[in-house]
């Protein structure tokens, strides 16, 4: 099941979600020309972040910043084009919601959660040595915050049916709940001894952050109209 568009026009260009996705492209481009260890430099190493002793090598310092910098890194092609579609899906009725610079916050905030929730469950001495990339958890707080607000709007899905693709119209819930299962269900399957993969931690804190922050965040103000 992947989407590929909803029906949830906003009403203004999403800015935000469109320069994010700008700077996404433009950090990888940017990595193509790092050395081989430019990932251990700007990404989030759950050891480094957590004070380990022993660990070498160059590193960005202060060591919180990759917090942030790991979060407009991409280890391939495929894993940006999916995160970047993801984020145009779903940004734009977000920024819409909560303003520009609002939406700004309230990303880069799910992305240290999902983070947070990651780096405390990767218990393996040696998972704790390998860099966290991607841009997935703070837009999977996105997806959260989706979900809460829009849960009837309409996404076109494709849907797989074994050699069979089918485009299917279903609503935010099911896509976003379905999705959401599927990261629970891979979490739970995937030993805390692993050495590497998919952040599936770092997606379900990030979603259940979003569905939070976009609480406490709440509409942006409207703009009070000048009395005649």
């Amino acid at each position: 099941m992947i989407p590929f568009r909803d029906e949830n026009p906003s009403r203004r260009f999403p800015i935000m979600t469109a320069l994010l996705i700008a700077a996404n492209v433009l950090v990888f481009l940017y990595q193509q020309n790092l050395p081989a260890q430019g990932a251990y430099i700007y990404g989030a190493i759950p050891a480094r972040l957590t004070g380990a002793a022993g660990l070498r090598g160059p590193a960005l310092e202060p060591a919180w910043l990759t917090l942030f910098t790991a979060m407009f890194l991409h280890g391939s092609w495929l894993h940006l084009i999916g995160n970047m579609l993801y984020l145009w899906i779903f940004g734009d009725n977000v920024e819409d919601l909560l303003g520009s610079f609002r939406f700004l916050v309230f990303y880069l905030l799910c992305g240290l959660a999902a983070a947070g929730l990651q780096i405390f469950m990767t218990v393996n001495p040696a998972a704790r040595q390998v860099p966290m990339l991607g841009a997935s958890g703070a837009i999977a707080g996105v997806l959260g915050a989706y979900a809460l607000k829009f849960p009837r709007a309409r996404i076109r899905t494709l849907v797989f049916f074994f050699i069979f693709i089918q485009v299917v119209v279903l609503p935010a819930s099911l896509v976003l709940g379905f999705w959401f299962v599927l990261q629970l269900l891979n979490a739970a399957s995937t030993p805390l001894q692993a050495t590497g993969g998919v952040a599936f931690f770092a997606h379900i804190g990030g979603f259940v952050s979003g569905m939070v922050l976009v609480l406490c965040f709440g509409p942006k103000r409207k703009q009070r109209r000048a009395l005649p």
